[in-house]
């Protein structure tokens, strides 16, 4: 049984995009590919341009209505599941990227998904390692390796096509019921954490986020549910507890 698209309100989120050219074209793409919403990050150039919108075509109205942030988590904290693109491919054995196909696979495992958001970094250099962390899913799109670099409106159109490919999975008990951490509380989890182990003498100041992202990568490529982050925050609520009180005896 060929299955259509399993998301909805898909949001196509851009950080810092330096040419005016490229968001046009993406604009464009969101009209062809029924994007809900054009989010931009911090954009380096005029993305209301005459050059903008001559590429943008009939995805205009993506640009006249786009949303404006200043940083990258005001962009995705109302989103329930958030993927990344990365160019990257010097890839360590620590990492938790993985290929562009096997997400999109995973995504057609579910029976629903809202809010989807789909990142893209910046034409010159991508996300940052924190950026990358925001996300529940990293991936990559395979190219050469003599030149891996692809133009920002290229991987849009490869990611949004590959996204809205009818899926051939049977509808007898293999489609999963989405409960996926939120980015949202797995961020703020961390947050609590860290502040937690540094509190306690386990982490140093100075090694403290290069130790936290690796704990927290591992959480996100368990899959963690929304009912297991609430255990691993209650967790962390009741030994601050424990600490705030037992300074006061």
């Amino acid at each position: 049984m060929i299955l259509g698209k399993n998301f909805s309100n898909l949001k196509v989120i851009l950080v810092e995009p330096k040419g005016p050219l490229n968001v046009g074209s993406i604009a464009r793409l969101c009209s062809n590919f029924d994007v809900e919403e054009l989010r931009i990050v911090s954009p380096k150039c005029d993305i209301f341009s005459l050059e903008a919108r001559k590429m943008a075509l009939k995805g205009q109205e993506f640009l006249e209505h786009c949303m404006i942030f200043d940083n990258l988590e005001k962009a995705i904290f109302d989103c329930d599941l958030i993927l990344a693109s990365t160019g990257r491919i010097d890839v360590k054995k620590d990492s938790f990227i993985e290929s562009s196909e096997d997400i999109f696979n995973w995504t057609k495992s579910f029976k629903k998904i809202n809010n989807l958001a789909i990142i893209f970094g910046r034409e010159e250099r991508g996300l940052t390692n924190s950026e990358l962390l925001l996300a529940n899913k990293t991936f990559n799109i395979p190219t050469s390796q003599t030149n891996p670099s692809l133009n920002l409106s290229h991987a849009v159109s490869i990611v949004l096509y590959e996204l809205n490919k009818p899926s051939k999975k049977n509808l007898n008990n293999e489609l999963k019921v989405f409960n996926l951490a939120s980015s949202k509380e797995v961020h703020y989890t961390f947050v609590e954490i860290e502040e937690m182990l540094l509190r306690v003498g386990y982490l140093l100041k100075h090694t403290s986020k290069a130790k936290i992202s690796k704990f927290k990568n591992f959480i996100l490529s368990a899959n963690t549910s929304m009912h297991e982050i609430n255990v691993l925050r209650g967790i962390v609520h009741q030994i601050n507890w424990f600490l705030n009180n037992s300074k006061k005896k």
